[in-house]
């Protein structure tokens, strides 16, 4: 009996010390993007689908990526880190166009948004013709 109650009061506080224990995304390295050679994705970052038609006029393809723990919960942080590597590349963000969760990068005449999500984001190259 006494063995009944330790395993009851021990479950409980390992299920509340590991529901506790930070989440963080984790980049391994970084290779080019499918749709554009040009925008560097992580490694580790799963594809999940393509873009190559969208109702939205503005867009000419797009990217979705998983990788798990990247926005943070409900996707309300920036991945720092990978908008270092952005600016590495060359890209600069247009700070003054951003909208909550998507981010507009601008690299020569191209322009890119990025849309973060709680694990997943998306990577949208937008038309030639495109003013935001």
């Amino acid at each position: 009996m006494k063995n009944f109650w330790i395993v009851l009061i021990l479950v409980p506080l390992f299920l509340l010390a590991s529901g506790c224990a930070p989440s963080t995304y984790e980049i391994t390295g970084y290779t080019d993007s499918s749709i554009n050679d040009e925008i560097p994705v992580p490694v580790n970052a799963k594809q999940l689908s393509v873009t190559a038609y969208s109702d939205n006029p503005n867009i000419k393809t797009g990217i979705k990526y998983e990788l798990k723990h990247i926005g943070g919960e409900q996707g309300l942080y920036v991945p720092s880190d990978y908008f270092e590597k952005l600016s590495e590349a060359g890209w600069v963000e247009v700070e003054e166009e951003r909208m909550g969760h998507v981010h507009y990068l601008k690299k020569s005449d191209t322009i890119i948004a990025i849309e973060i999500q709680e694990d997943t984001f998306e990577i949208f190259e937008m038309k030639q013709d495109f003013t935001f």
